[in-house]
């Protein structure tokens, strides 16, 4: 079943008050959706990241991301830094999915790495504390980051 089909039905099921959690079949979808994604981009300025969530790509059996080169500091003036980068590239390069990477929240809220649709809605997410916390490299938060988020959805390594 196509993804707006299952998120209607999910909504219908909400609005009737019957809804009881998630269902495999909208796993899948999302599962689905990722797998049929041709173009794939990463909005950021440092190519390293978009290195990092390759390697996982390639490791999940996916797609290679492209690089969507572009200043993205703008983001970290709002308050949810990683999803408005999403949401920015969705608006300026066409594409299928969107991985993007950036702070949490506020100034110390650690980071958080989003995958969202061309429609701009959220199919799956991971967040690290703060590196002050964690104190992995920037490649290895990335890719812990990366392989949760595609984990959570039922993915495993080809």
């Amino acid at each position: 079943m196509q993804l707006e089909n299952l998120i209607k039905n999910a909504y219908q099921e909400s609005a009737d008050g019957i809804r009881k959690g998630d269902l495999i079949k909208e796993v899948v979808g999302i599962r689905e959706y990722i797998l049929n994604s041709k173009k794939i981009i990463v909005p950021n300025w440092n190519k390293a990241k978009l290195d990092v969530i390759n390697q996982v790509l390639k490791e999940f059996g996916l797609r290679k991301a492209k690089h969507l080169e572009f200043h993205t500091s703008s983001c970290d003036l709002t308050r949810m830094p990683a999803i408005n980068k999403a949401i920015m590239a969705l608006d300026i390069a066409p594409c299928d999915l969107v991985i993007a990477r950036g702070r949490l929240g506020v100034p110390g809220s650690g980071s958080m790495l989003v995958i969202i649709d061309n429609k701009g809605r959220l199919l799956s997410a991971a967040i690290s504390p703060p590196h002050i916390i964690h104190g992995k490299t920037i490649k290895d938060a990335v890719y812990y980051e990366m392989t949760l988020a595609l984990e959570r959805l039922g993915f495993t390594r080809k």
